[in-house]
């Protein structure tokens, strides 16, 4: 069979992701706290893009409808240069500007305090400023510092005390001096080896000496863990009331003294779009506070400097190129997300009139045909996206949920479920709490709901809600 070369005509058809589809497409799926950093530093890096003045935004034309792919020639400078956008986050909204300053009481108060919560400050931190007031030898801070540096996240103590004396060339004596010394810091308890020794810390700073608490927290933490009550009062020979009490202090104790100080880096939660109840209807407002409103550079956008030949007409309109896609990818970022709010407002109204408990089934495929864009752009909008509702503040996925069959053929959301079981775990009675199966008989009984128990042992899980065994009261 002989070689031979061929020339051969083919249409084919063929996506190609150029950098600024790129870009829109980074863009969609970005928080408010990254796609603000996104700008600036994008304002940072272009210097065709600056921020608008506050009071420059109403005579300016957008460039909302123009094609992605259709480059501006330079003889349209006049628009470009009296373009600047500002209002291109703000144009979306149900509502006229009048109602929103009217609403904007309305807004503040859906907004919820968890997210504006400021950091905590660290664990190490805390006890290393404690260390430093102390009085103490240069070697005993060494310790320290080292014994500290061995905790966990719950402050307990992640090595020997040997290891710190090894690793520090200090004696061993010292070394468990400076932990006695620390254990006793605030908080209480901590850098202890075990729950045990955590737990008789606090009860020597407290000054509890009975020997039955004692005996209890050294040798019974796992029968007290699993209610095994009755031998514990059979062996003490103590009666019921008496347990009781001495539970109660053991129950007054910290078991993590380092659980409440967070080294990790707040996460602040600040909703892409609020949506509130206005005339018997559900308003949709974007949250464009804090973004920047961007506009081209006036003194880059002058014709001389647009004309001029050479490498720098060819930098100042790559740049130009650049700004108009970022404007314009802001634009159908802030048009998509609107769209999918809208979406689900329609296909979950009664979650907004009504509540959690009555959340529809949902699923991506559902708002996409809504909407006509494809699932993925869908996904994509709601990831880490927040919408204050009259209900609370809630990431835009969780309106998306899977469906259980009712006895009536109708269906009803995973996430309504989930409700129900909560409600109904917070009003059993503490000392006949509901098993899985009595809450499966509840939900078929009164609301035709078909669940297994091992579906309502899931969900309960997924709620943190402990088995019924462990959520009896004894006492």
């Amino acid at each position: 069979m002989g070689l031979e070369l061929r020339q051969h005509l083919k249409l084919t058809q063929q996506l190609v992701m150029t950098p600024q589809l790129q870009q829109a497409i980074k863009l969609l799926q970005l928080s408010r706290f990254e796609l603000l950093e996104a700008v600036q530093q994008e304002m940072l890096e272009n210097p065709m893009l600056e921020e608008a003045p506050a009071d420059a935004a109403e005579n300016n034309e957008t460039i909302a409808e123009e094609s992605t792919n259709q480059e501006l020639a330079v003889g349209e400078a006049d628009l470009m240069r009296n373009a600047d956008w500002e209002n291109y986050l703000g144009d979306f909204s149900s509502t006229s500007k009048e109602v929103q300053f009217k609403e904007s009481e309305a807004l503040e108060e859906m907004m919820s305090y968890e997210a504006r919560l400021s950091g905590k400050p660290s664990l190490e931190g805390h006890l290393l400023w404690q260390l430093c007031l102390s009085n103490i030898s240069e070697e005993e801070e060494i310790a320290g510092e080292a014994l500290i540096a061995s905790l966990d996240s719950q402050g307990y103590l992640t090595t020997t005390t040997e290891e710190i004396a090894s690793e520090s060339l200090l004696p061993v004596s010292l070394v468990e001096s400076v932990l006695y010394r620390i254990q006793r810091f605030d908080p209480v308890g901590v850098a202890a080896r075990s729950p045990q020794e955590c737990l008789l810390i606090q009860l020597d700073v407290l000054g509890q000496e009975d020997p039955i608490l004692l005996s209890l927290v050294a040798d019974h933490l796992e029968d007290i863990e699993k209610r095994r009550y009755k031998p514990l009062a059979r062996k003490f020979k103590i009666q019921m009331e008496d347990l009781k009490t001495y539970l109660d202090i053991i129950q007054s104790l910290d078991p993590m003294p380092g659980s409440s100080y967070g080294s990790a880096e707040t996460i602040f939660v600040s909703p892409d779009v609020f949506v509130y109840e206005y005339e018997n209807d559900f308003v949709i407002v974007m949250n464009d506070d804090g973004l920047p409103k961007l506009q081209l550079n006036p003194f880059y956008m002058d014709e001389n400097r647009l004309a001029v030949e050479g490498p720098d007409r060819e930098y100042l309109h790559d740049k130009m190129r650049s700004a108009l896609w970022l404007m314009k990818s802001l634009h159908q970022r802030q048009r998509t997300l609107y769209k999918v709010m809208e979406s689900i407002v329609r296909f979950q109204r009664p979650f907004f009139e009504e509540g959690v408990t009555k959340l529809n089934p949902l699923i991506l495929k559902d708002v996409a045909d809504d909407i006509e864009m494809h699932e993925s752009t869908v996904s994509r909008i709601t990831t880490s996206k927040y919408v204050a509702t009259p209900h609370g503040i809630f990431e835009l996925k969780f309106f998306f949920n899977s469906a259980l069959e009712m006895d009536d053929g109708s269906q009803i959301g995973s996430e309504s479920v989930k409700a129900i079981i909560k409600k109904l775990v917070s009003e059993e009675n503490p000392k006949k709490p509901y098993s899985d199966e009595k809450i499966a008989d509840i939900l078929k009984a009164e609301l035709d709901v078909n669940i297994a128990r091992r579906t309502v042992a899931k969900y309960r899980a997924v709620l943190g809600i402990e088995s019924s065994s462990k959520r009896k009261q004894v006492f």
